[in-house]
């Protein structure tokens, strides 16, 4: 379980700093140090078993049925990565420490960061690739939330977005061909791809596979010419620069490279797509960051081309090509993170990273300058430090190397690779710390405080150290790695800075040459440079998307133009095209069961079904008719439930026709009784065919499946255990409240999410546009001179206390005969619907207030509370508790904990249809402009009439 804790503790932690961060800055830095630290501590603890030819696992079952595992593998490639990514970690939380401002939330850029640096510990340890995929999309979006950090400046806004956009796509490329490997290996563990080589290149699939692996791998470590992002992630805070783009993010497609190298590597395809894009990466990134005059420009190209450099090395598929492919990557991430925290510093204490204003630093800045040295010594290859040693390996592989029958063409390449990386790190040293003082400065420089340059010293004096005793200093680990890498094909590789005098030497001796001439020569290169007029890939990035945008805006306005009849016909034209392709593209035979003689009463229920769905077409127009319709439709429908024996359907099916007709005439009495013509002839008949294609499909589609005997049903599943599983002898109310329980938990908080909808809807109907039309309503019809009539009065009051007898008789009988919360809320929801029509709602509600949102609201928790309760007592979520209690008169009664999730459902009900009530009726109340009524009917025979008012004398007063 230690490589659990080691993936998992980045990201637990990340709630360090954001807690810790009300203590103060350095109680928050602390905190996110430990977290880290405990990490790293962790992995050395594995180091001499991995370091001893050990592969460490964890194996977690998380999803087996999808073959996404918690598996973790450590092997020495992990344990380089690992330790990279936690070691240089610490360093960077120690140099954020003291980089960022105090207006800097430093909470939350330490939470992001641990939150990255647990992304990235995941992909390096993941032994499955489907949890691989999981830990590289965290990355992207962690990686995004860093960039962006400074979200007050639209340049990280931007970098940020930018980032996301290509590495996601990228990322999206990543799925396709990892999904790829494991359907040709059959498993989707990464150990078992790794010795699946011969399979994988054998299968027709390897092209394509590698193809959308290679845009992950090339995405996300900026190969070209996905290469542009990350100049523009520099857009984020320097510790965010030397972090993501030195050991951790960009060689997240290095170190996936490496992995699958002994699963992919050797063939054509994986040498001029591989070692190709790296090449050409390579040269390319070095001639553009010799022109960057911002430092982290500079350093941003620079990373590119190394990181072309790597991609090249491992592109040449030789087991001596990636040792050296190994080494550089530990050389890379120390001098390149030293670079960018030097960046840090000379933006940090003397205000710009421009070197146009910089220079004569040296004397100002002597730590500094010394580190920046030694750095930028390391990065073009100087000896005695470790980043000539692997340029000189790199060097000896590349004068081997051959493409497109051409020996020379590779070290040509290499050549001027190396020489423009010369140029641009000296330039770096000798533009900002060499040269004149200026004569002034846009802050007074001056070095920084311990804590900044501190780490960026450790990592200095790590390529130094390397450089001078490699065999000893790294040399057991880049062994051991290499191995790993190989398949232990690389054998053991002898470190050590001297080389004897041979080509790669005289190569590397004319680059540096080179570089200082090119140095010299570097404003006249500069003015051709910037007369060439190159294409920016940004300026092409953004012509991109914005030409994309514009398209989909068209299409957009042209598919989405506000017409529901155009979207419906469209889905129904696909799904008619699908259905119609699938038909014909397969063989079927005619079905063998029988047909039975329909009886009379079906034949009945049958033509008035056709008939109302006719009369529904034909006179849709007229509102009210077609409700009526309508209403004649669902009660065909109910009958033919009852036919079928299923009364609990046939209950549910009336009680929600009588509910939903009732408030649909409540909302009709304020709208147009007719609707206009809106729908051309030819509109008309298309949707017609439309229909009459579907509904013939469908019916052909049922009559297919009647003719066939289907795979066994479940239902004989519920039909067994109705009584012995969930205590009950009515299946389908066992089945509603607890073998499908969740579904119906489901459907309640949909149904109180409608209610709600509809209370938002109609809440602000009495303001703008619509309570204007509320102001200016008029019926449009003649109205009753009773709005309370005394017979409807009387008889809602004889039926209210029947029917919520009915609904509570209805409600305690469902577990054992048809019946059941839903049913029971209806019908007390329709008997109280009755009674607000009958005397009107003010007075009603005046009789019988209550709080609807409550009411909804005490339903779903109730029903959740039931399935928390069996959670609680180690049972799945709403499983049923019953027993049977035999009471002396009365028998064997039932007690079922469903009875309290019904409850839940019954609550839910009543309060969405009363909700929907309350505002229906508010709203009609408003457009009437009626007082609310006080009396329960217009004419109470019990009531005295009113006292006519005296009549006036004959002739006035005087008479």
């Amino acid at each position: 379980m230690t490589l659990a804790w080691i993936a998992l503790l980045p990201f637990l932690g990340a709630l360090a700093p954001a807690l810790t961060i009300r203590l103060g800055r350095n109680a928050c830095a602390l905190a996110t140090g430990l977290v880290t630290a405990t990490a790293l501590v962790l992995l050395l603890s594995l180091a001499p078993q991995v370091m001893a030819g050990e592969v460490v696992s964890t194996r977690i079952a998380w999803f087996p049925t999808l073959g996404l595992n918690f598996n973790l593998f450590l092997d020495a490639l992990g344990l380089m990565f690992a330790g990279m990514i936690l070691g240089i970690g610490l360093l960077v939380i120690i140099y954020a420490r003291f980089y960022l401002n105090k207006s800097d939330p430093m909470g939350r850029f330490f939470a992001f960061l641990l939150l990255f640096q647990g992304a990235m510990v995941g992909i390096v340890l993941s032994d499955n690739i489907l949890l691989l995929l999981v830990f590289w999309e965290l990355t992207s979006l962690s990686s995004f939330l860093l960039i962006g950090y400074w979200r007050h400046l639209p340049e990280g806004r931007q970098g940020a977005r930018m980032a996301l956009t290509i590495t996601g796509m990228g990322g999206l490329s990543l799925i396709g061909g990892l999904l790829m490997l494991g359907q040709i290996v059959g498993s989707y563990d990464l150990s078992v791809i790794l010795q699946s080589g011969e399979a994988i290149q054998a299968s027709p699939m390897y092209l394509p596979a590698l193809l959308l692996i290679l845009g992950g791998c090339f995405t996300k470590s900026a190969q070209f010419p996905f290469h542009f992002w990350l100049p523009h992630a520099m857009a984020a805070p320097t510790p965010v620069s030397a972090y993501l783009h030195s050991a951790t993010m960009v060689k997240a497609g290095i170190f996936l490279l490496a992995r699958l190298w002994p699963a992919l590597s050797g063939t054509e395809a994986w040498f001029y797509l591989v070692g190709g894009v790296g090449l050409f990466t390579m040269v390319f990134a070095a001639i553009v960051a010799l022109f960057k005059d911002d430092l982290k420009g500079l350093l941003a190209y620079s990373t590119i081309s190394h990181l072309g450099m790597l991609t090249f090395l491992f592109g040449l598929g030789t087991p001596a090509a990636a040792v050296a492919g190994v080494f550089h990557i530990i050389n890379h991430a120390t001098f390149k993170a030293a670079l960018f925290m030097n960046a840090g510093i000379v933006d940090h204490e003397v205000g710009t990273r421009d070197l146009r204003k910089l220079g004569g630093l040296y004397t100002l800045m002597p730590i500094a300058a010394t580190l920046a040295v030694l750095a930028g010594a390391a990065m073009a290859g100087i000896p005695p430090l470790n980043g000539f040693i692997s340029k000189e390996m790199m060097l000896e592989e590349a004068v081997q190397a051959s493409a497109f029958g051409l020996p020379w063409l590779i070290p040509v390449m290499v050549m001027v690779g190396i020489l423009f990386s010369a140029a641009y790190a000296f330039r770096y040293v000798v533009g900002v710390y060499f040269g004149p003082k200026r004569e002034s400065y846009p802050a007074k420089p001056h070095d920084a405080p311990f804590g900044m340059w501190a780490p960026s010293a450790l990592l200095v004096i790590l390529a130094v150290a390397i450089g001078l005793a490699p065999a000893l200093v790294a040399g057991p680990l880049v062994n051991a790695v290499a191995a790993a890498v190989t398949g232990g094909a690389a054998g053991e590789k002898h470190l050590a800075l001297w080389h004897g005098f041979n080509l790669p030497l005289a190569m590397s001796l004319a680059a540096v040459v080179g570089g200082v001439i090119l140095l010299s020569l570097h404003r006249p290169a500069a003015r051709i440079w910037t007369a060439l007029g190159l294409p920016d890939a940004k300026t092409l990035f953004d012509r991109t998307v914005a030409a994309g945008a514009g398209a989909a805006r068209k299409t957009t306005e042209l598919v989405h133009n506000g017409s529901l009849q155009r979207y419906l016909a469209m889905i129904m034209g696909a799904a008619l095209l699908v259905a119609v392709g699938g038909f014909l593209s397969a063989p079927h035979v005619e079905g063998l069961r029988p047909t039975l003689a329909a009886p009379g009463a079906a034949i009945v229920a049958w033509v008035l079904l056709v008939g109302g769905t006719a009369a529904v077409v034909l006179g849709h127009r007229q509102r009210y008719l077609a409700l009526i319709f309508i209403s004649v439709i669902g009660l065909v429908v109910s009958l033919g439930f009852v036919y079928l024996s299923a009364p609990d359907l046939a209950l549910t099916q009336i009680s929600v026709e009588v509910v939903t007709i009732l408030l649909l005439l409540l909302a009709l009495n304020l709208m147009p009784k007719t609707s206009p013509v809106e729908s051309s002839r030819a509109r008309r008949t298309r949707d017609g065919v439309l229909a009459t294609v579907g509904g013939l499909g469908m019916a052909a589609a049922t009559w297919a499946l009647l003719r066939r005997d289907g795979p066994a049903s479940i239902s004989e599943f519920h039909w067994a255990n109705s009584y012995s599983g969930g205590g009950g002898t009515n299946v389908v109310n066992v089945i509603l409240v607890d073998f499908r329980g969740f579904d119906t938990f489901g459907e309640i908080i949909v149904l109180g999410i409608a209610a709600l909808t509809i209370f938002a809807l109609l809440e602000t109907a009495d303001r703008g546009a619509s309570g204007q039309r509320l102001a200016n309503w008029m019926p449009d019809q003649r109205r009753s001179p009773e709005r309370h009539p005394m017979m409807l009065v009387v008889a809602t009051r004889l039926l209210l206390p029947l029917a919520s007898v009915v609904g509570l008789y209805i409600f305690l009988r469902g577990h054992n005969e048809p019946g059941g919360g839903f049913i029971a809320g209806l019908v007390v929801s329709i008997a109280l619907l009755m009674q607000y029509m009958a005397s009107g709602y003010a007075w009603s509600n005046r009789r019988l207030p209550a709080d609807h949102h409550a009411l909804i609201g005490f339903g779903v928790t109730v029903a959740a509370l039931t399935g928390v309760v069996s959670m609680m007592l180690g049972a799945p979520f709403l499983k049923s508790a019953y027993e049977y209690v035999s009471i002396p008169l009365i028998g064997d009664v039932g007690l079922s904990s469903a009875l309290a999730f019904d409850i839940g459902v019954a609550f839910t009900v009543v309060g969405a249809v009363m909700l929907a009530l309350h505002h229906l009726s508010g709203v009609a109340g408003r457009a009437e402009k009626l007082p609310p009524n006080d009396l329960p009917m217009d004419v109470d025979p019990s009531r005295p009439p009113p006292t006519p008012a005296p009549a006036p004398a004959p002739g006035g007063a005087g008479a």
